[in-house]
């Protein structure tokens, strides 16, 4: 059943990513991607057990770093500072490949610039001429993980839903994506099509309205 949050959202991306957060299972091993994502960091507690991957070679990785805390030589991905957690270890970028395409992580979270109801993920390229195509380790990560979450703002600037029947723009997987976070919503996603488990500020019935999809609850 669909909990709709009308009396409040558009969620702010911080709350979105405390949101997921705290979806993540504790004890899990998670890669962040590049962006929006890595800013879950910042939301994970000691006690959920969470040990993050990056990938430019660290196991470990803690929030974004501040003030005396920089270290301009430990970044994630993304080039943001970050802090170590106890244990934290670096090893050579084929081994963290390797881990990313060996099933060894439970869950990565990615941005995107579309997502199917299916979960089919478009985030590296949008086709357009001027584009810069921006693949990364994403479709390693995609197929790689056992569950992959997409974080996104659920409407472009021109209001078109970003949430889809089908993508338009090049895939960076098929059939991957298990559960989009969004500002206005929280989607279930497979075979069946996207099921929707929160909503906010718009109820489920606007929601169909405004992305044109038969979402359920």
């Amino acid at each position: 059943m669909t909990v709709e949050h009308t009396d409040r959202g558009p969620l702010t991306k911080d709350e979105l990513a405390a949101l997921v957060a705290a979806d993540i299972p504790d004890g899990a091993f998670v890669n962040l991607g590049i962006g929006q994502p890595t800013t879950v960091a910042d939301h994970l507690t000691p006690a959920q057990g969470v040990v993050l991957h990056t990938e430019n070679g660290m196991l470990g990785m803690g929030r974004a770093a501040v003030g005396d805390e920089i270290d301009p030589d430990l970044i994630n991905a993304g080039k943001v500072p970050v802090i170590e957690t106890p244990g934290a270890s670096y090893f050579h970028h084929a081994d963290s490949f390797a881990m990313m395409r060996g099933g060894h992580l439970d869950v990565c979270v990615l941005g995107a610039f579309q997502v199917s109801t299916t979960g089919d993920l478009a985030n590296w390229h949008t086709g357009a001429p001027d584009a810069i195509p921006a693949v990364g380790g994403a479709m390693d990560l995609a197929i790689g993980a056992k569950d992959v979450f997409v974080m996104m703002s659920l409407f472009t600037r021109d209001g078109a839903s970003k949430l889809v029947d089908a993508c338009t723009y090049p895939l960076t997987g098929r059939a991957c994506v298990s559960r989009a976070y969004t500002d206005y919503g929280v989607f279930d996603l497979g075979p069946a099509g996207a099921t929707a488990r929160e909503t906010y500020e718009l109820s489920l019935d606007e929601l169909r309205q405004r992305t044109g999809l038969p979402l359920t609850s």
